[in-house]
C-alpha cells in the first residue's frame, strides 16, 4: 500500500517510514561496525554496536560488541555481553563455554563453574564443560577435584590433548611422577610437538632425577620458541648441578638478556671465579612445580 501511495503521490504510512529507516540506520551501523573490527577500531566498532542495539536486539551484533570488548581488554563488559547471549540461546553449551573462557581470563572461578554447571545441566557429558570445570577447580586449588574432572573430560574425549597436559601439569604439582608420565606418554604419541608439552616433559625427566635427558628437551622448548626464559633458567640450573658451569653461564646470560629485570637479583659481572656464587643465586627461587 505504501508503494502504490508513494507513486501516485499519496501520504506514506508514518509507521512504516520510521520502521525502514531503522532497519536502514541499524543495517549501517552494523556494517560499519565490522568494517571497523577489521582495521582494528575496536573504539568506533564498539559505538555502532551499541547504537545498532538501540534499534533491535540482535544476537549477531552483541556477539560483535563481545568481541569488541575482548580486543579492547574490556573483561567484564565482553563477559556480561556473553552472558546476556547465552540467556537468549539457553541450550547453547558453546556460548556458555565462550562466557566461561573470559570468567577464566578475568580468575572469576565461581562465576566460571556457575557457567559450566549450567552447560552440563544441557549435556551432562560434554567433555569440554567438564574441562572448564576442572580448570575453575584447579584456578581455587582445588587439585583433587580438578583432576577428577579432567579425568572425566578424558573419558568422555580421549583426544582431548588439553585435558592430558593440564593433569599431567597437576598431577606432577602433586608429586604424582607415575601418573604425570602416563600423561606426558600420551601427549607425546598423539599430539604435535609443543613447547607446553616439551616443559612439562623435560620438568618430569628432571624431577625424575634424569638431568641429561631433561636438559636435551629444554634444548627442544628452546629450537620451538628461542625466547622461552624458563626454558633458559631450568635448563642452567641442571648444568650448573651437573658441573657444566660454563653451560649454565651461557643459559644464565640468556635469562637475563631476555628478562632484564632479573638483573636486579643479580650482582657484578659474571665470571669464571664467580660464576658458581652467582649462578646459584640467581636460580636459588627456581622451583616451578613445588616439590
Amino acid at each position: 500500500m505504501g508503494f502504490w501511495n508513494s507513486l501516485f503521490g499519496g501520504v506514506t504510512d508514518p509507521e512504516e517510514e520510521k520502521k525502514a529507516a531503522d532497519e536502514r540506520n541499524f543495517d549501517l551501523l552494523k556494517y560499519d561496525g565490522v568494517k571497523a573490527m577489521r582495521i582494528g577500531q575496536y573504539e568506533y566498532a564498539m559505538k555502532c554496536f551499541e547504537k545498532a542495539l538501540q534499534t533491535k536486539e540482535d544476537p549477531e551484533v552483541r556477539d560483535y560488541l563481545s568481541r569488541a570488548f575482548l580486543h579492547m581488554g574490556r573483561l567484564d563488559d565482553a563477559l556480561a555481553e556473553m552472558k546476556t547471549l547465552a540467556i537468549h540461546e539457553p541450550d547453547n553449551i558453546h556460548l556458555k563455554m565462550q562466557a566461561a573462557s573470559v570468567a577464566y581470563m578475568k580468575e572469576d572461578y565461581e562465576e566460571m563453574t556457575a557457567l559450566c554447571e549450567q552447560a552440563l545441566a544441557v549435556d551432562a557429558d560434554n567433555a569440554m564443560a567438564h574441562l572448564f570445570y576442572a580448570k575453575a577447580e584447579l584456578g581455587q586449588d582445588h587439585l583433587i577435584q580438578g583432576i577428577a574432572r579432567l579425568t572425566k573430560a578424558i573419558a568422555l574425549d580421549d583426544k582431548l590433548g588439553e585435558a592430558h597436559l593440564l593433569r599431567g601439569q597437576t598431577l606432577m604439582k602433586m608429586g604424582d611422577l607415575n601418573g604425570a608420565t602416563e600423561d606426558v606418554t600420551w601427549l607425546t604419541e598423539h599430539t604435535e610437538e609443543s613447547e607446553d608439552v616439551l616443559m612439562l616433559h623435560a620438568r618430569l625427566e628432571a624431577a625424575k632425577g634424569n638431568a641429561e635427558a631433561a636438559i636435551g628437551i629444554y634444548g627442544q622448548v628452546i629450537d620451538v620458541n628461542p625466547f622461552h626464559v624458563d626454558a633458559f633458567r631450568e635448563r642452567g640450573m641442571l648444568r650448573l648441578e651437573q658441573g657444566d658451569k660454563q653451560g649454565a653461564e651461557e643459559d644464565m646470560k640468556m635469562v637475563l638478556e631476555l628478562n632484564p629485570e632479573e638483573m636486579a637479583d643479580v650482582s657484578g659481572e659474571y665470571s669464571a671465579e664467580g660464576i658458581e656464587q652467582k649462578t646459584r643465586q640467581a636460580y636459588s627461587n627456581l622451583n616451578p612445580f613445588g616439590i
